[in-house]
């Protein structure tokens, strides 16, 4: 999945880090000693020491038990995210699906309204086709009968106005009646539509809100990752003073008169570790003179190829303090 190759380069990082440690220890540096105090300088200070070949064994068991403890809770909480992200999806799906179902059920409710409509406009027309021929009848019926009933011709104009009222009537209820029947079709068909549209906007919020909670759970995720990234240029950064205190040690010419005293330098770097510049900031006259004549001697100081690390790393503050065997 994309979120363990998210996680490679912290890992890879991690065990390089790890590396360099141990080559530190490995060159022979003793983390425990503790350099005279110096005034506080712009740039970070390089000072060559000793180390105790025990506490180096101890010191690089520490850091395999640690290794190992990151890379089991890393694993775990890789697994927690996956896991998390598959419920997420797993939600999401079904809340489609469900709104799915009740816009299909809507559809099918409008033709079934439809239809109902259609039918009751069809029996309508049927009604007044049968009203207009039954007229007809009736009146070549009257037609027929008019000489022999002219007597009862009176009578029966008033039962036909009397049935003709009492048919508008009936009509007159029968419209009210489908009237309000549509009325009511037309209210509940509104009803069910306004609770579809609240069930959709609560699924389009319910899911919007799970979607924010894994951005904001993945942005956490990527501060955690800047943090091993500085962790990770820190002890490159270290690798490298070690490096230059040590090829100071190897390339300074010493005498005795310089033990016990120090000197503090400050050196401009190029990327590809050229000496640009190097000037004494204070120390011992006779130190300084001995440590920038083996600068310029060397013209080169071991840099790191990261740029980030090469940042910190351009204008060096080195204190250097001769070591007698």
């Amino acid at each position: 999945m994309a979120v363990n190759s998210d996680f490679k380069l912290p890992l890879i990082i991690s065990a390089a880090i790890h590396g360099g440690v141990i080559l530190i220890l490995a060159l022979g540096i003793d983390f425990q000693h503790t350099p005279p105090p110096m005034p506080a300088a712009s740039a970070p200070a390089v000072q060559a020491v000793v180390i105790d070949s025990g506490k180096v064994a101890a010191r690089v068991e520490e850091l395999k038990q640690q290794k190992r403890d990151e890379e089991r809770r890393e694993r775990a909480r890789q697994e927690e995210l996956e896991r998390k992200a598959d419920e997420a999806k797993r939600a999401r799906e079904l809340e489609q699906e469900r709104i799915r179902k009740l816009e299909a059920e809507r559809k099918q409710k409008e033709i079934e309204t439809q239809k109902a409509a259609d039918a009751a406009k069809a029996a309508k027309l049927k009604e007044q086709q049968e009203k207009e021929k039954a007229q007809k009848a009736e009146a070549d019926r009257k037609q027929k009968e008019k000489e022999r009933q002219a007597e009862e011709e009176a009578a029966k104009k008033a039962a036909d106005k009397r049935k003709a009222e009492e048919e508008a009537a009936r009509k007159a209820e029968e419209e009210r009646k489908r009237k309000e029947a549509e009325r009511k079709a037309k209210e509940e068909a509104e009803r069910k539509r306004k609770a579809e549209e609240e069930a959709k906007r609560k699924a389009a919020e319910e899911a919007k809100r799970r979607e924010q909670e894994l951005a904001d759970m993945m942005a956490s995720e990527q501060d955690t990752i800047s943090a091993a990234k500085n962790q990770q240029v820190m002890s490159e950064l270290s690798r490298y003073q070690a490096m230059i205190a040590s090829t100071l040690q190897r390339n300074v010419q010493k005498e005795d008169s310089m033990r016990g005293k120090s000197c503090e330098m400050v050196v401009k770097l190029a990327k590809d570790g050229f000496v640009i510049s190097s000037r004494v900031k204070q120390g011992d006259a006779q130190v300084c003179r001995a440590t920038q004549a083996a600068i310029q001697r060397l013209q080169r100081l071991p840099v790191s190829p990261q740029a980030e690390v090469y940042e910190k790393m351009k204008e060096l503050n080195i204190i250097y303090k001769p070591e007698f065997n």
